[in-house]
């Protein structure tokens, strides 16, 4: 899906969803959607066949906030690496397009991991929330059980103590919840999995349709 041509028409959609909620990491943006760095390509992609000097900078990124993957294109003078957060809509990004999981190059799948997790630790209250309002799918499923390691004792449990008053962080979560264990990896596990599998039948958290 391609998101921006970079040539300033009116067709240009550089908005980028909700993430940009997340906007103004590192100062890198004012209010446009952001994305932390996976794999970064100084010399291009490498199935360009254009002139080396034809060719741009190329960088692919994880977004902060429904975790879209992106193709950016940088401007030559951008300093940026691995792990960075930068502005989609920023100095340093010329155009940008989303890509799936297969179009990553092997160092930006590797790294999805790490992305996430770095979003997660950066926004504890957010996904927090989730064991907060997390409601259900069907009349058979709920979403609390989209998360391994969930099932029918534990969600309900979930459901039952957070009547008593929201859970306020990860460590309050495996608290007052006797066999829940590792609240913040379940959460971690289950975005991984969304970014990585196009097929699934269920989304909580990448690419769901708001």
């Amino acid at each position: 899906m391609d998101h921006a041509d970079g040539d300033g028409t009116p067709g240009d959609d550089r908005n980028g969803g909700d993430d940009a909620a997340d906007a103004g990491a590192n100062g890198v943006d004012d209010g446009g959607p952001t994305a932390v760095l996976l794999d970064v390509l100084p010399n291009g992609r490498p199935d360009d066949d254009r002139p080396q000097s034809r060719k741009s900078p190329v960088a692919y990124g994880l977004g902060t906030g429904s975790f879209p993957l992106y193709e950016l294109s940088l401007d030559g003078d951008a300093d940026v690496s691995v792990s960075d957060r930068i502005g989609v809509d920023g100095p340093d990004v010329g155009r940008y397009r989303e890509v799936s999981f297969d179009d990553l190059t092997r160092n930006a799948a590797a790294e999805i991991e790490y992305a996430v997790e770095a979003v997660v630790e950066s926004d504890e209250e957010r996904f927090v929330e989730f064991y907060n309002e997390a409601g259900p799918i069907t009349l058979r499923l709920h979403r609390l059980n989209l998360l391994p390691g969930i099932g029918e004792k534990l969600r309900n449990d979930l459901l039952d103590e957070r009547k008593r008053g929201p859970f306020e962080s990860f460590d309050d979560v495996e608290e007052r919840i006797s066999g829940l264990h590792r609240p913040r990896e379940m959460i971690l596990e289950r975005i991984v999995e969304e970014v990585r599998e196009s097929d699934l039948k269920y989304r909580t958290f990448a690419g769901r349709e708001e």
